[in-house]
C-alpha cells in the first residue's frame, strides 16, 4: 500500500478524526498535510476553540505521518505550544514532518496553521515503533 493508501485505510478506522471532519490533503512517506473546520462543538466558554481540539488535529497528523509506511508507531510523548486563538469559522491545517529517525522511535513537528497561514499552534511528538504492521492491528 502507499503512504496514501495505509492514511486512508487508518482515516476509514478513526471515527474521532472523521468526527472532527479532518481531510487528508497531502500524504506520502513519513508526512503528512491534513485540514479541518471548526465545528460550533469545538468552542469553549471562551467563545474560542478548545486547546484539546487542536492538541487533537496534531495528534491526528502523528498519527497519518508515523504510520503511512506500514511500521506502526504510537505516541511515546508530545508537547504542544498555542500561539494564537482559533474562532468558530477558521480551517486548521496541519503539517507533520519527519526530523528524527531511528530504529524504535521519530520525532515530528506539526505546524496548525489557519485558513490565512497564520501559525496558531506548534507541536512535537515522539512515536514508539512497536513492531507490527498497521494493517495487522
Amino acid at each position: 500500500m502507499s503512504p496514501l493508501d495505509l492514511a486512508q485505510y487508518m482515516l476509514n478506522q478513526d471515527h474521532f478524526s472523521q468526527w472532527m471532519r479532518i481531510k487528508l490533503i497531502e500524504v506520502r512517506e513519513k508526512y503528512c498535510l491534513i485540514e479541518m473546520p471548526v465545528k460550533q462543538e469545538m468552542i469553549n466558554g471562551l467563545r474560542t476553540v478548545h486547546g484539546g481540539v487542536t492538541f487533537s488535529l496534531a495528534d491526528s497528523a502523528l498519527a497519518f505521518s508515523s504510520n503511512n509506511t506500514n511500521e506502526a508507531s504510537v505516541a511515546l510523548h508530545c508537547s504542544m505550544n498555542f500561539t494564537k486563538a482559533v474562532r468558530l469559522g477558521d480551517t486548521l491545517t496541519a503539517e507533520s514532518v519527519l526530523i528524527s529517525d531511528t530504529r524504535k522511535t521519530g520525532v515530528y513537528d506539526i505546524s496548525i496553521t489557519n485558513q490565512h497561514q497564520v501559525l496558531v499552534a506548534t507541536f512535537r511528538g515522539t512515536v514508539y515503533k512497536i513492531e507490527k504492521k498497521v494493517t495487522d492491528l
